[in-house]
């Protein structure tokens, strides 16, 4: 005979609502608190870890071209966080929520994980919460209790509401950064104006000073009178130059053109590979994620300069570019066959790796190199993402 359930008496459910309420206000106040999509989202995990005693949780979003990217995650295991591989592609999940079948709140056997047994911690099946906003497929959130179990029907019909929020905080994330891109967007538009202002100015000043300078030599002017004319323009010339340098180092323009960073790359390895006559190869490892511009500048800049370093000095015949996207830090590589050097005898007049190293350090990453002489360079830059 198959036991009957005890009826919920008052007193448990009015301490169920206030958990509920207690559990969605928390959450609520905490992505509010942020507009940053990337902080929003890890908060947001960290706070459901807590209040739902879970083990591990992640957060896949659709970008610009319907293609999923991990945008946050909390506690993955060793087989999935080591291996950034395995959380690129569709699974099981994803797979539902593009065909429509996941529409509420399920349990579902991790596919990522299938056939694997070591760094899994016991991990096999997760719940999965699809994310919305207006009607608008925004991703999923993925969530496994400490128990690795099936989580309960109460805790899943939550978690739709803690979908909810998400799902707000991710569009009004995605506005934030847009009013961001808008803001650069004026700011080229204003540099524009001002080189336009000045520098067109000061050029036609010049311009000027020279013909002047001609008119009197034509004439048979004094001397002294023309040298005064050339060393007016001069300094024209030297201020003129000195603003154009301001302008430039002013310049917040993305070297990007409006492309995701990997095809910026791509662009980027096999151009410059086209023009030295150099065998190239790049690869993304895990799954490509919108970054800060000023993090997807600086590695664009730091494989610019890599490229650089490598056609004035190694000599190589090939090279491999690897861009790795972790879950909490990115990573670069590019690897040379090149005559390589002694590292540690590389003294500071190697601006190039100095350049590097000073971008590495200012996006809060790190830059190693290793390398000997014959034996190639192999340069690893680590940045790591804003979470806090």
């Amino acid at each position: 005979m198959a036991a009957r359930h005890r009826p919920e008496t008052d007193t448990e459910k009015l301490r169920r609502r206030n958990r509920e309420l207690s559990i969605l206000n928390t959450i609520a106040k905490a992505v509010n608190q942020e507009v940053n999509l990337g902080r929003a989202l890890n908060t947001a995990l960290a706070h459901v870890a807590e209040l739902f005693d879970l083990k591990t949780s992640w957060i896949f979003l659709l970008n610009d071209v319907d293609d999923f990217y991990l945008a946050a995650a909390q506690n993955l295991p060793p087989a999935l966080a080591d291996h950034p591989r395995r959380m690129g592609g569709e699974c099981e999940c994803l797979w539902a929520f593009e065909e429509g079948e996941l529409n509420a709140p399920e349990n579902i056997t991790c596919s990522r994980l299938e056939n694997l047994v070591v760094g899994t911690a016991g991990l096999r099946q997760h719940a999965s919460i699809p994310l919305r906003a207006h009607g608008k497929p925004l991703g999923v959130l993925n969530v496994a209790s400490t128990d690795w179990g099936d989580l309960s029907e109460d805790d899943l019909q939550l978690l739709y509401l803690v979908g909810d929020l998400l799902g707000i905080a991710i569009e009004r994330g995605r506005l934030f950064n847009r009013s961001v891109e808008l803001g650069a967007i004026e700011e080229r538009n204003r540099l524009a104006r001002e080189i336009h202002d000045t520098l067109a100015q000061g050029l036609a000043g010049i311009a000027l000073q020279l013909e002047t300078a001609d008119a009197l030599l034509e004439t048979g002017a004094d001397s002294t009178r023309v040298r005064q004319v050339i060393e007016h323009a001069l300094q024209l010339t030297r201020d003129n130059l000195e603003e154009a340098r301001r302008s430039v180092l002013d310049l917040r323009a993305a070297p990007l053109e409006g492309r995701p960073l990997a095809e910026a790359l791509a662009a980027l390895v096999y151009e410059w590979a086209a023009r030295r006559k150099v065998e190239a190869a790049l690869e993304v490892i895990g799954s490509p994620r919108p970054l800060p511009v000023r993090l997807e500048i600086g590695l664009y800049r730091i494989l610019q300069e890599a490229l650089t370093n490598i056609g004035r000095h190694a000599q190589a015949r090939h090279i491999t570019v690897q861009w790795v996207l972790h879950p909490e830090y990115v990573e670069l590589i590019v690897a040379d066959d090149g005559r390589g050097f002694e590292p540690a005898a590389v003294g500071g007049d190697r601006y190039g790796l100095v350049g590097m190293n000073e971008r590495a350090k200012l996006l809060g990453g790190t830059l190693a190199i290793s390398s000997a002489p014959g034996a190639g360079t192999r340069l690893n830059v680590m940045i790591p993402l804003e979470v806090k």
